[in-house]
């Protein structure tokens, strides 16, 4: 499935690995993962220990499918750590990675679909506007989206909890629009706030919220007017991942994920839109959110590879 390095001692010495640039094409603008792209014969600790010291918010390792996972049509398996440890899924980490698959060369079952097997289960990846690289010999998308998972978890956040995250963000209680607990395996506390330029704005003191309820991840989201945001965005979103050791992430698959389908689905966001994310961080990530007919969301974006060679593990 990736790339191999001569013997088995030298795989062990030396293994491929990219640093991909995800929800944008711009090099630098967006969110960075690492990318290990022959992860077999690591321990849970090699890998924790690399994600810890690479300092993203994930390093992903590909592997094989398991038998289980080939029998579902899985192209290859992906396992995914933050500097905290292992996610089951995380959005930007399932288009990193399938970026820097394919780009390797990995052929998937089908053309314009790959199917990785993660934590979650089978997550499906669309290949939308590929275009054949001829040099190359092989296909490079300009753009991936992943299906979101079903939510495991959807309902108002508990008073305390709300009161908690209103503190630290600093706004008025009648700022926040609504709330959910929005699970899709990281787990997030959405706040929908009166306004994308309120969330653009925010200065948060996490202090409070680390020493009561470290374990809370806390996702932002504001709507711009009829007149649209940055590059045409609907929708202003900031996530705090501190339940994953990640004090703000640049832009986040997973979160714009729950938000899509929560906001989808009253109609408080169209069916096609573009999330703002990373701006307070000086990044420019734009993520394509879209509700087909059978009512998936897609949540998807641009990559390129910033980094490509080999790491020592």
């Amino acid at each position: 499935m990736s790339a191999r390095h001569g013997d088995i001692a030298d795989r062990t010495a030396s293994r491929p690995f990219a640093q991909v640039d995800v929800f944008t094409d711009v090099p630098t603008r967006g969110n960075p993962v690492a990318v290990v792209l022959d992860g077999e014969g690591l321990t849970d600790e090699q890998m924790a220990a690399f994600a810890r010291w690479t300092n993203l918010s994930e390093t992903t390792f590909l592997l094989p499918p398991s038998p289980e996972g080939a029998a579902g049509g899985a192209d290859y398996r992906l396992r995914i750590f933050t500097p905290g440890g292992e996610l089951p899924f995380a959005g930007h980490p399932t288009l990193g990675s399938c970026h820097a698959w394919l780009e390797a060369g990995g052929q998937a079952r089908a053309r314009d679909v790959v199917v990785q097997e993660c934590g979650v289960g089978l997550v499906t990846i669309r290949r939308e506007g590929a275009e054949t690289d001829s040099g190359a010999g092989s296909d490079r998308p300009s753009r991936l989206a992943f299906a979101a998972p079903a939510l495991l978890s959807d309902e108002p956040l508990p008073a305390d909890e709300l009161a908690a995250v209103v503190a630290a963000l600093g706004v008025p209680e009648d700022a926040v629009l609504d709330h959910r607990v929005l699970d899709n395996g990281p787990g997030w506390r959405v706040v929908l706030l009166d306004s994308a330029e309120r969330v653009a704005r925010l200065a948060p003191d996490w202090s409070r919220l680390r020493a009561e309820r470290p374990d809370l991840s806390v996702g932002v989201a504001g709507l711009y007017g009829d007149d649209g945001g940055p590059d045409g965005a609907a929708v202003e979103v900031r996530g705090f991942a501190l339940g994953m050791g990640i004090p703000e992430d640049p832009v986040t698959g997973s979160l714009n994920a729950v938000v899509g389908q929560w906001l989808g689905r009253d109609g408080r966001l169209p069916e096609r839109y573009v999330a703002a994310q990373g701006a307070a961080l000086g990044r420019a990530g734009r993520v394509h959110v879209t509700r087909d007919d059978a009512g998936t969301v897609w949540v998807g974006g641009a990559s390129v590879t910033c980094v490509a060679g080999t790491v020592r593990l």
